[in-house]
C-alpha cells in the first residue's frame, strides 16, 4: 500500500483523526461506510418494522464475502455472537466424549477454547500439550510423533494473542489429513491480518471475530465448516431454523447454517458484510505486506527503549502485527491506561487469556501492541516518544 492509498484508508475511519490506535488485536477501527450501513438497517427497522426489514441479501452479502475470504463456497459459513461462541458451538457438537479420547492443543491455545475442553476432560477424556519447537512454535514433528487412533481432536490457535508467532498452521493440516483427525484452527487474530485459505490449511473448522483485523462490528465472527466434515457435527442447540420442519419432523440444515438461529442482528451483519469486502478489496496480501513493514520497523525500534523487555516467539523474519513486551517498573494495564491519557490504545493481557503459555514463560501480564494497515510511521514515532518517557520516569 503506498501512501495515497493509506491516507485514503484513514480518512475514511472517523477513529484515526481522534486516537492513536495499536490496538487492533482487541478491537479494530470501523470504517464510515460499516457504520452507515450498519445505521442504514437500524433505521428501516425502526420506519419499517424489524421483522419486515430483515432483507436476505444482507446475509447474502456477509456469507459470500466471507466465503470469498476464506476461498470457500457460502454454504461452509456461519455467523455467531463471538469467536468463542463459534468454537465452543463447533467444539461440543463433535461429542460426546469418551474416556480415553485424546485432545492435542498448542501450548499456545486461547484460554476460552481450554475452557470448552475442561468439560470433555470432566467426561474422561485426555488434554495434551503438543511441545515447542526451538523457536517457541507448535513443533509439527512432536506432533507426528504423538499421533495414535486415540487422538480425537488436533487444535490451533493460529496466532496467539500474547505475542507476534505464527504457528505452523498448514504443515499441522497435512498431518491431521494423513490421519483423519478433526482439525480447529482458531483464526481470530488471523482473519483480516494474513491469507486465510481453508483450502491450503486442511482444516475442518475455522473461527474468527469480526471486531478485530477485519474492522468489522464487536458482537460478530465467523464460524467455517468444510463440508464434508459437516454430518459429524451434532449441534447442541436447535431451533425452527437450524432444524426446520420438513413435514415428518426437525431436520438438521446441510449446510454451516445449522449453527445459527431464527434470531440474528440483520444491522450489524450489514456492517460485517461492508467490512468483508472493503478487506477483499484491499486484498489481504497487500494488508499483510503492510502491517508486517510497520511491526518490523516497530520491533527494531522498541528493543533500543531502556528496560523494554519484548516477549517475542517464532521466527524473527516470520511474525505477526502483535508485538507483546513489559516495560521495568511498570504494571502492564497501569502502562496501558497512562498511554490512554495520552490518546495511545494498546492492550494488556493476564495468564487467562494464554494460560499454559504465560505459566510456561512465568509471565504473569503482557502488554500488547497490535499494529493495522491503518497505522502511519508518525504514529508509531509517537508511541515510541512516550514508551521512552515512561521508561525515564521509572529511573531506568
Amino acid at each position: 500500500m503506498n501512501r495515497a492509498e493509506v491516507e485514503r484508508l484513514r480518512a475514511a475511519t472517523p477513529g484515526c483523526a481522534r486516537v492513536i490506535h495499536f490496538n487492533h488485536a482487541g478491537a479494530s477501527l470501523p470504517s464510515q461506510a460499516t457504520l452507515d450501513a450498519i445505521r442504514e438497517q437500524l433505521q428501516r427497522e425502526a420506519l419499517g418494522g424489524p421483522m419486515e426489514a430483515a432483507d436476505q441479501s444482507i446475509q447474502a452479502r456477509a456469507r459470500t464475502a466471507a466465503a470469498t475470504l476464506l476461498n470457500t463456497v457460502p454454504e461452509t459459513i456461519a455467523f455467531a455472537s463471538s469467536g468463542s461462541a463459534a468454537w465452543g458451538m463447533a467444539f461440543n457438537a463433535l461429542g460426546p466424549w469418551q474416556t480415553g479420547d485424546r485432545i492435542l492443543v498448542g501450548r499456545h491455545e486461547w484460554g476460552g477454547n481450554l475452557a470448552c475442553i475442561a468439560r470433555a476432560v470432566s467426561a474422561g477424556a485426555q488434554l495434551e500439550i503438543i511441545p515447542c519447537d526451538e523457536t517457541g512454535a507448535v513443533s509439527v514433528s512432536a506432533l507426528v510423533q504423538m499421533i495414535d487412533p486415540k487422538v480425537k481432536l488436533i487444535a490451533l490457535t493460529w496466532l496467539p494473542a500474547n505475542g507476534g508467532l505464527i504457528n505452523p498452521a498448514e504443515a499441522i493440516g497435512v498431518v491431521a489429513q494423513q490421519h483423519g483427525i478433526a482439525y480447529f484452527i482458531d483464526a481470530g487474530q488471523a482473519l483480516g491480518q494474513l491469507p486465510c485459505d481453508v483450502q491450503a490449511l486442511n482444516c475442518d473448522v475455522l473461527k474468527g471475530a469480526g471486531r478485530k483485523f477485519l474492522r468489522g462490528p464487536r458482537g460478530t465472527a465467523l464460524l467455517y465448516i468444510r463440508q464434508g466434515f459437516m454430518k459429524r457435527l451434532k449441534p447442541t442447540q436447535l431451533d425452527v431454523f437450524s432444524a426446520p420442519w420438513d413435514g415428518e419432523g426437525f431436520a438438521l440444515r446441510n449446510d454451516a447454517r445449522r449453527f445459527e438461529s431464527s434470531e440474528v442482528s440483520v444491522a450489524l451483519l450489514a456492517g460485517l458484510a461492508n467490512a468483508l469486502e472493503e478487506c477483499n478489496g484491499w486484498g489481504v496480501s497487500n494488508i499483510r505486506q503492510r502491517i508486517d513493514s510497520l511491526s518490523r520497523r516497530l520491533r527494531e525500534q522498541l528493543i533500543t527503549i531502556p528496560g523494554l523487555t519484548l516477549h517475542n516467539l517464532g521466527l524473527a523474519d516470520h511474525q505477526s502485527g502483535l508485538i507483546a513486551f513489559t516495560l521495568k517498573g511498570w504494571d502492564s494495564v497501569e502502562l496501558k491506561q497512562r498511554l490512554a491519557q495520552h490518546g495511545i490504545n494498546i492492550g494488556a493481557n493476564g495468564v487467562a487469556y494464554t494460560p499454559l503459555d504465560m505459566q510456561a514463560r512465568r509471565l504473569e501480564s503482557i502488554a500488547r501492541i497490535a499494529v493495522s494497515y491503518l497505522n502511519t510511521e508518525e504514529e508509531i514515532d509517537v508511541l515510541l516518544g512516550n514508551l521512552g518517557e515512561m521508561a525515564r520516569d521509572d529511573g531506568v
